[in-house]
């Protein structure tokens, strides 16, 4: 029970995509013009991502390793089809405003890393965990970041409007751009966060972390 919950707890902060795994970019940066956009590509990501871990895991050591990629690519690839369907059925206007980006959770690398680094080597249950975690951290990460655009962009969150009367939406959060800006101020906070906890554990900063200021910016006595 342990180590299932070190690896699905993994992907709430220390291997959260696309913030620490810097994977699934595309549609974190295309999709989340608001907060249900994000929500719904995730829960998607999540039901592909634990049963491809689930079924590459069942069947590792049967696949041969020359064709491995093809087979973890058609085992996400039927998955994503009756993902497509099943929101097509219930879940229809959604489905046209995700677009292109629900067939094409096939290649996302997300999928793919965790069957190649983790669903390939490791037993069902942990590969399960694996797979459940990252696929929660990808989908908090998402509705974050398309609740910051959409408040920011339009005042509303959920389709409901929830800024004061005189606020004036920067359109520019629900453009383009706006992707980057969100993407780029969680990802500075989550850094911030991690530079103060390591230096109150008395830990040394990630290698990643000690460029640029070297943390620095988020150091109070300075």
């Amino acid at each position: 029970m342990a180590s299932m919950w070190k690896e699905f707890s993994k992907g709430l902060w220390n291997e959260i995509p696309p913030f620490r795994l810097v994977l699934g970019l595309c549609p974190t940066l295309a999709v989340t013009k608001s907060a249900d956009n994000g929500l719904g590509m995730g829960l998607a990501v999540i039901f592909v991502l634990v049963l491809s871990n689930a079924f590459i895991s069942a069947v590792r050591k049967i696949i041969p390793k020359k064709v491995r990629i093809v087979c973890f690519i058609a085992i996400s690839a039927t998955l994503v089809v009756a993902v497509e369907l099943l929101m097509q059925a219930f879940a229809y206007p959604l489905y046209q405003q995700l677009g292109i980006f629900v067939p094409l959770i096939v290649v996302n690398c997300i999928i793919l890393g965790r069957a190649e680094a983790f669903a390939a080597k490791n037993p069902v249950h942990l590969s399960i965990a694996d797979g459940l975690g990252i696929g929660v951290g990808y989908t908090l990460a998402l509705t974050l970041v398309g609740a910051l655009r959409e408040m920011l962009g339009t005042g509303m969150l959920f389709g409901k409007y929830i800024m004061w009367e005189s606020f004036q939406p920067f359109k520019i959060m629900v453009e383009a751009p706006g992707a980057f800006l969100a993407l780029g101020s969680l990802l500075g906070l989550m850094n911030c966060i991690t530079i103060i906890q390591a230096r109150k554990r008395g830990d040394e900063l990630p290698v990643n972390l000690t460029s640029g200021c070297g943390g620095a910016c988020c150091n109070p006595e300075k």
